[in-house]
């Protein structure tokens, strides 16, 4: 599964922005301020929207004034977000697209369109399958059916009880709405890493987690998870962390009579291990990242922000190559950054770039760059481009 096209209109610097052949690696540069981060909080606000309804998941980006403080400074209109994902349907690649417009009625935020469509066959516009505005609408019913012509679909009218939840919440349940089900399975699953090193080192309380959080703080938990159910997983992880961080010779997760999960670190030249508390920042970011990437059952899409923080410059190409594996896997990374160390490791078409004028943001392909291509193709690295200001409007401060 894999989003190939976003485009995202009056959604904070984003005014009217499209970003076309998005790659399974995809790493984004720019300035302080460009909007890398509003990028990955349209991911978060979907997913939010899904597991309660549009004014919860504006409220958590916006505060009390919601949509007044998303929506574009200055503009006027809905919320526009509309992506195209690439997945298997009926044991076929299938481009999917999904559009939302969220709009204002007495103060609430609504559903103003939700529209969900794709192409059964090879040739011709693609079909809507799901189209509802402000909480009433229609889906198709007979999805599943060797339907020929889009007049012979069956369309059933539903209700929402409320206009601000979407369409796709309820019918991704049923198994007769497979599009719907595999945007869900996507949207519901996929991962924000707001990894914090502060809250991975305290001793977990004694519990169960199959998956490390946004934060991290069940980092213990997850180590020990793998210990105990993936031990051919666990030796994989502890064997790209030997070769990262020297010293370390193994990692363990030991729960005490108190009830604490204690993450420990052995280093081959001591007789007893470290307790998390006294390792690197380094250590504990790159077990938390090799965790999350070799994690038995992977996340359709990782959002990771800026991944060189407490990382030795060295470990940074290794670091690229890991998520490349990973979306080589069948999973989708998105990654911002500001190191040269890790653009390096970098390929020409894995990359887009940010820049700001009069206020919004524009998004720009490195692919569709003719100087920067000729630079790669000369054996130029994406880092020293970048280090140089050659990304045109843009610079690495």
């Amino acid at each position: 599964m894999q989003i190939e096209y976003l485009r995202l209109k009056n959604f904070r610097a984003f005014q009217d922005v499209t970003m076309k052949d998005i790659p399974r690696f995809c790493v984004l540069v720019g300035a302080n301020g460009t909007g890398k981060s509003t990028l990955f909080s349209v991911f978060a606000f979907l997913r939010d929207a899904m597991s309660s309804n549009v004014n919860s998941a504006l409220a958590r980006l916006g505060g009390s004034r919601g949509l007044q403080e998303v929506r574009s400074r200055g503009s006027q209109g809905p919320l526009e977000i509309e992506f195209k994902i690439r997945t298997a349907l009926r044991q076929r690649s299938t481009l999917i697209t999904y559009e939302l417009h969220i709009d204002e009625v007495a103060g609430r935020a609504v559903v103003a369109r939700e529209v969900l469509r794709y192409r059964r066959g090879s040739r011709g516009q693609p079909w809507r399958f799901l189209d509802f505005q402000r909480g009433a609408g229609d889906a198709v019913t007979n999805e599943l059916d060797s339907v020929e012509d889009e007049s012979q679909l069956t369309r059933e009218a539903q209700t929402l009880k409320s206009p601000d939840i979407l369409a796709i919440k309820g019918l991704a349940q049923f198994e007769r709405f497979p599009a719907v089900v595999a945007l869900g399975d996507l949207i519901e699953n996929w991962h924000l890493s707001d990894f914090h090193i502060r809250r991975a080192r305290p001793e977990a309380d004694a519990g169960y987690a199959e998956h490390l959080s946004r934060e991290g703080e069940n980092l213990s938990l997850v180590v020990e998870y793998l210990y105990r159910n993936h031990a051919d997983r666990f030796r994989e992880v502890l064997d790209h962390l030997k070769h990262r961080v020297p010293g370390v010779t193994s990692v363990d997760a030991r729960t005490t009579e108190e009830g604490r999960v204690l993450l420990r670190f052995q280093d081959g030249a001591f007789e007893d291990p470290f307790l998390a508390r006294y390792v690197s920042d380094g250590t504990i970011k790159m077990l938390a990242y090799l965790v999350l990437l070799y994690d038995p059952a992977p996340h359709p899409l990782l959002c990771v922000e800026e991944p060189e923080n407490q990382l030795y410059p060295s470990l940074l190409w290794d670091l690229a190559e890991e998520f490349r594996a990973y979306a080589s896997r069948g999973g989708q990374v998105f990654v911002t950054t500001h190191s040269p160390d890790f653009l390096n490791a970098v390929q020409l078409d894995e990359v887009f770039w940010l820049v700001k004028r009069e206020g919004y943001t524009q998004v720009r392909r490195a692919a569709d760059d003719a100087q920067l291509a000729a630079y790669m193709n000369a054996g130029d690295q994406m880092g020293y481009l970048w280090n140089h200001g050659l990304f045109a409007d843009a610079h690495p401060t």
